[in-house]
């Protein structure tokens, strides 16, 4: 099944330090899943062990059926249909906004550059960003950077996206564009994983909300339950303190 995330029992330390302890969650295709939780839950962790930007000390990780955690497993075929978008853009200073979008699909010959370069204009206009195929990150608003990143993971075509709190770097008046962004894809169907500090978008887009503390997921839910009535007490705290 296309866009299909299972993630089970996973561990992940550094050095002696352990951050994720027995993290097991899935999400099927066209789910929203939003994880939130105090920093230093192992959130962004989680998120880097799915595509294996970082690999994990034990559990397995399967996209669409391919256990990535494998040993025989063409890494870089599979994160293929995965995308990443970061806090911080990470977009090629020295590309145009065009240019960051084309590099990868044209890179791994996927799409011929004419193919790529149409691909990047569409998805341009997709993110509001037509007028900037020839701007630099640097003439850029952190809003309309995040935006760009986002069209660079779509180029690829993946079936999951996940997102690093995608707006945790930006002034408050452009967070709603990026949401916006986000809200179209997920009304699009794309699987999304999302790790956020807005919990009000998280109510209002997520299928399921994941609370995550000290490594562990500690409840998951609707987001009507977690946000109303959650089981725990640890997440009735942090909900009121965020709220």
């Amino acid at each position: 099944m296309a866009g299909k995330v299972c993630v089970r029992d996973l561990y992940k330390s550094f050095d002696t330090l352990e951050v994720l302890r027995g993290v097991t969650m899935e999400a099927h295709e066209g789910d929203v899943i939003c994880v939130i939780g105090p920093s230093g839950s192992g959130k962004s962790t989680l998120l880097r062990c799915i595509n294996l930007l970082e690999k994990p000390t034990s559990g397995q990780v399967f996209v669409d059926g391919y256990e990535l955690t494998g040993k025989n497993i063409n890494i870089n075929r599979v994160r293929r249909n995965i995308g990443m978008v970061f806090q911080h853009f990470n977009l090629f200073p020295h590309f145009t906004a065009k240019k960051n979008i084309m590099f990868a699909p044209v890179d791994l010959k996927i799409l011929s550059k004419k193919q790529a370069e149409e691909k990047a204009m569409e998805l341009l206009r997709r993110v509001g960003l037509q007028d900037k195929a020839g701007a630099y990150p640097w003439q850029l608003s952190g809003g309309q950077q995040q935006r760009v990143a986002i069209a660079r993971s779509l180029a690829m075509n993946p079936d999951v996206m996940l997102f690093d709190e995608p707006t945790s770097a930006l002034d408050p008046e452009m967070i709603g564009e990026v949401l916006s962004v986000i809200k179209e894809l997920a009304g699009g169907g794309m699987t999304m994983i999302i790790v956020t500090h807005e919990m009000n978008f998280a109510r209002d887009i997520a299928d399921r909300v994941v609370f995550m503390e000290g490594g562990v997921i500690l409840e998951m839910g609707e987001p009507s339950v977690i946000f109303q009535n959650p089981r725990e007490e640890r997440t009735r705290r942090f909900l009121n303190l965020v709220l």
